[in-house]
């Protein structure tokens, strides 16, 4: 008579440890699609800092000697002036932070999706218990991933400050670590960590809960099966709706982990992401929170594409069941 715990032995480790199993392949799938698309999210970032309002009441030049206006003239900026790896510059930081971001987000939405909500038989899913879920899951994820968030943002400002005659703040990954550490201790880690989590909320409601249910309303009302083709109309509808909802949470993030602090970790422009909010629409127009959106949506569009299609192929070939 077997054993059950010899049994369990010889099952597949994606069964036997099927979360720490999703956390992992959801990060090596974001790994292929960060990689793919981070020269638009530095792109991205560069506008998103353009014409910063705030930054006068500091009597900052920046605003007028800022040599970048539009998304392509950016790109190009950063490659004459800087170089063309440079448009990988942060990238390191970005990827440690989408294995913990979006290993933690996969493995949440799954488990509420699967266990908290209860998913029916009939594979039917509605819509309010998605939205929560992908927004639940997108909070748990990037306060798990805030630190390396704020590294990566930090680190994409660097070519700029060098153009502009500042000096540069780190050396390296490592050392941006341990002097964010050694200013502002443990807090100072997840500077701006409350808009990054109302961004991943919103980001994750239109990417988990638009790929979700577009995938599943395909299955269950279409032709279609669970192949190549429903993943990739899925994850394209993903995309374009989170970056929509995304871009404003996303400007404010960006601001607020990239303005200079005193030595207490307080911010010198803003007092909170409302503040930075409402600072941003007097003085720059409401349109001022669509800063970089072309570039969001072209990076998104692809990135999704991409993450979608690797993580629902690795998970195939991982024994793991269709997301």
């Amino acid at each position: 008579m077997s054993n059950p715990e010899d049994e369990e032995r010889l099952l597949p480790l994606a069964q036997r440890w099927p979360r720490a199993s999703k956390f992992i392949l959801s990060g090596c799938a974001a790994t292929v699609a960060e990689l793919a698309t981070f020269p638009l999210d530095l792109t991205k970032t560069r506008l998103q800092m353009q014409g910063e309002a705030a930054l006068a009441r500091l009597g900052d030049n920046a605003r007028e000697s800022a040599p970048y206006r539009g998304m392509v003239r950016t790109a190009l900026g950063i490659i004459q002036e800087e170089g063309f790896l440079k448009l990988w510059q942060g990238v390191t930081p970005a990827i440690y932070r989408h294995v913990v971001y979006s290993g933690g987000r996969m493995v949440t939405y799954e488990h509420l999706r699967e266990v908290v909500f209860g998913k029916s038989e009939d594979k039917h899913y509605p819509l309010w218990k998605s939205v929560i879920g992908g927004m639940m899951a997108g909070v748990i994820g990037q306060f798990l991933a805030n630190p390396a968030d704020l590294v990566k943002v930090q680190m994409q400002m660097e070519g700029k400050r060098k153009l502009e005659g500042k000096p540069l703040r780190f050396r390296g990954v490592h050392h941006a670590f341990a002097k964010i550490l050694a200013e502002g201790g443990i807090r100072g880690l997840w500077a701006g960590w409350v808009p990054n989590i109302q961004r991943a909320a919103l980001v994750n409601m239109g990417d988990l809960t638009t790929y979700d249910t577009v995938k599943h309303y395909l299955i269950l009302n279409t032709p279609l099966k669970d192949n190549i083709i429903t993943h990739g109309l899925s994850s394209l509808c993903s995309g374009l709706v989170a970056s929509v909802l995304g871009t404003p949470a996303d400007v404010i993030k960006s601001r607020i982990m990239n303005q200079p602090r005193d030595k207490q970790g307080r911010g010198l422009l803003y007092k909170s992401s409302s503040d930075c909010l409402i600072q941003a629409v007097q003085g720059e127009g409401f349109m001022s929170l669509y800063k970089g959106f072309l570039p969001a949506w072209l990076r998104m569009t692809p990135w999704s594409l991409v993450f979608w299609l690797t993580y629902e192929k690795i998970r195939e070939m991982s024994g793991v069941s269709p997301f």
